[in-house]
């Protein structure tokens, strides 16, 4: 019994050894594809929301004097515009400003020409400072929507 096992040992080594032995393209099998077309979809959505917030501020950093009428005068020889000051240096969000406003005892005074006659006046001013704050507040959506189809055969 122990010299069957030999010759079969010896066999099976044999085998082995020219399995071993024998190239390795010998042994490998082609890989051939089972499909003859196909389709890949592909699709993607995507959503982005911005907030903003935008403030303005809008300075007026001097001053408008007008004046108009009808049968009237400056008293004395004083110039229609009122002397300027620099009356209030301020500062917002980093940036300086420096107010400018008339002088309104140099503001000139009116008489009437002919006094039995009519006549109007008036007179307009507008301060420096805050004229307008303008707050805009929205929300931006954007939606995006990307469809691919790829179509192969063999």
């Amino acid at each position: 019994m122990q010299s069957c096992l030999t010759r079969w040992h010896l066999k099976l080594i044999k085998a082995w050894l020219l399995i071993l032995l024998l190239p390795s393209s010998a042994l490998a099998a082609p890989i051939v594809p089972q499909f003859t077309q196909g389709q890949l979809n592909s699709r993607t959505e995507s959503t982005t929301i911005i907030q903003e917030s935008i403030t303005s501020h809008n300075y007026r950093t001097g001053y408008s004097y007008s004046a108009a009428g009808h049968n009237v005068e400056t008293v004395g020889d004083i110039p229609i515009s009122p002397d300027a000051t620099v009356t209030n240096n301020q500062t917002v969000g980093g940036v300086n400003f420096s107010w400018t406003s008339p002088n309104l005892e140099t503001k000139p005074q009116w008489q009437v020409i002919n006094p039995g006659a009519s006549w109007s006046l008036t007179e307009s001013f507008m301060a420096p400072g805050l004229d307008a704050v303008t707050t805009i507040q929205r929300t931006i959506q954007t939606e995006s929507v990307t469809e691919s189809q790829s179509v192969f055969s063999q």
